[in-house]
């Protein structure tokens, strides 16, 4: 990376940086009962039609919402990114002309070589902004999704002198939104159950997705306020640790470090089996993880989420929801680097095995479009893109409040179909971690972290990689401890 591309790099960090933070929550319990205890499954489409509506209720009323705000906040913003990158920055790609925007509206769309933090890293959380400014100006998901891909192709087409890009627009416009819904959700839950004063909450609601605090601060509740979140049952958990290498083959890869310090902040909202809690609308259940670290920097950053989708039950003992899910993922374990746009088709559900064992757990099956590539390899192009299958399992023991055990594997096969050269990567992830509540909150736990890609190329042959860490962590739980929902009497 030259050293322009390092400070506009720095520029976009500066510009959309944000921070996390872990609201707690009290569990509610309550019976629901099946009355057949025979499996019960609605149809996918019922769900189609109520989820399209942000409405918490179909009889309330529906908030003020402004079409011109979040288009004018967009323009502003794609023209601010642009000029302070023009400015601080030596590349020509940001000197925009009408010769430029006029060449790029009929230039064909290519597939661009841009660092690959900058495409599917900065690029979806661009996105977060497009779709922060329409969702804090009244609109629900999908019309903030369509804001969301606009402003993505403004940015592609007069944003930048290059030839407009179809990962960057699959990175801003959809990612951005599949990325973006999650923090607009948590920032309202902080607004809504923050145990902050009022003024801190704001500023940490602001801090997780700045956008929609800005519009916050300029129209206060204007717009409807905060978001009802309808009450979800969730789980959150934030872990500090360190970790050790257990198995390492970098291959061509030169930045493998032995050891790294670790935080990491999930969060699992809108667990099925919340007696009157409904999934009418898109991301009423969604997962979100993220971890830094000193070797790298971003470990990863995950998120899924029900785009359409059902609650059903089976028996007394088990409740689930099932549906189209949409995610986004981007994990860097040091030798290698992934990002995936997708959707998928899957099952989030929960069972009772005892009175204080429960078992969690998520099955997602589907396609994106995801870049791949060796960390800092030699003799290696930078990265490959390609239309991606994927899979994804993972479960959780839960036994009562003391502990859990969490396993996970997922599966990237990075194809050359719609990809930029010949040649795949196959990319398989799997962590096992056993958490123990020690006392209160408060708790610690042991995690294996495993890694492998295989690639192959016609002019690099075959290579693997692998690496595999042993880490250790202070926990400190939601106080919803392990996020067990109980329905049962």
């Amino acid at each position: 990376m030259d050293a322009s591309t390092t400070r506009c790099l720095r520029i976009r960090q500066l510009l959309l940086g944000t921070a996390l933070c872990c609201p707690p929550m009290s569990p509610a319990m309550a019976q629901n009962v099946s009355v057949t205890g025979a499996p019960v499954l609605p149809p996918l489409e019922s769900a189609a039609a109520t989820s399209i509506s942000d409405k918490t209720k179909p009889d309330a009323p529906e908030s003020r919402k402004s079409y011109t705000i979040p288009a004018l906040e967009i323009l502003g913003f794609d023209f601010l990114v642009n000029r302070a990158n023009n400015l601080f920055g030596s590349s020509s790609d940001y000197k925009v002309t009408l010769s430029s925007i006029r060449r790029n509206l009929t230039h064909a769309w290519v597939v661009d070589n841009d660092p690959f933090k900058i495409n599917q890293f900065m690029h979806p959380y661009q996105g977060t902004f497009y779709h922060g400014f329409a969702r804090s100006t009244g609109h629900d998901y999908w019309t903030s999704m369509g804001y969301t891909f606009a402003g993505s192709l403004l940015w592609e087409i007069a944003g930048e002198t290059t030839p407009p890009s179809r990962n960057d627009q699959i990175a801003s416009g959809i990612a951005g939104s599949f990325l973006g819904e999650p923090l607009y959700r948590m920032s309202n839950l902080m607004l809504e159950r923050g145990r902050m004063s009022r003024g801190w909450r704001d500023v940490a609601a602001a801090a997780i997705h700045p956008s929609v605090g800005f519009n916050r601060l300029v129209f206060g509740e204007e717009f409807g306020g905060v978001f009802q979140s309808n009450d979800p049952a969730y789980y959150s958990r934030l872990q500090l640790g360190v970790s050790g290498l257990a198995k390492n083959d970098p291959g061509a890869s030169t930045t493998s470090k032995r050891g790294e310090l670790l935080i990491d902040f999930s969060m699992e909202y809108g667990l099925p089996g919340k007696p009157g809690y409904t999934y009418r609308r898109p991301y009423d259940y969604f997962s979100f993880e993220v971890t830094g670290s000193s070797g790298i920097g971003f470990e990863n950053l995950m998120t899924r989420g029900l785009l359409i989708g059902q609650d059903y039950e089976y028996g007394n003992d088990y409740r689930g929801v099932w549906g189209l899910y949409g995610s986004y993922d981007y994990l860097a374990p040091q030798v290698y680097r992934v990002s995936s746009t997708a959707v998928s088709v899957g099952t989030t559900g929960q069972l009772w095995l005892s009175r204080e064992n429960a078992l969690q757990g998520t099955a997602m099956a589907g396609i994106g479009y995801a870049g791949a590539s060796t960390l800092k390899g030699l003799g290696e192009r930078d990265y490959h893109y390609g239309v991606a299958p994927q899979a994804i399992l993972a479960l959780r023991w839960i036994y009562g409040d003391r502990a859990s055990l969490d396993v996970t594997a997922r599966e990237y096969y990075v194809s050359r179909v719609a990809g930029d050269r010949a040649g795949y990567d196959n990319i398989v992830r799997t962590d096992a971690s056993l958490t123990w509540r020690v006392h209160g909150q408060h708790g610690v736990a042991l995690k294996y972290l495993f890694n492998r890609r295989d690639a192959s190329y016609p002019d690099l042959g075959r290579r693997t990689q692998t690496r595999g860490t042993l880490g250790l962590y202070y926990v400190l739980l939601g106080q919803e401890r392990f996020g067990a929902v109980d329905w049962r009497p």
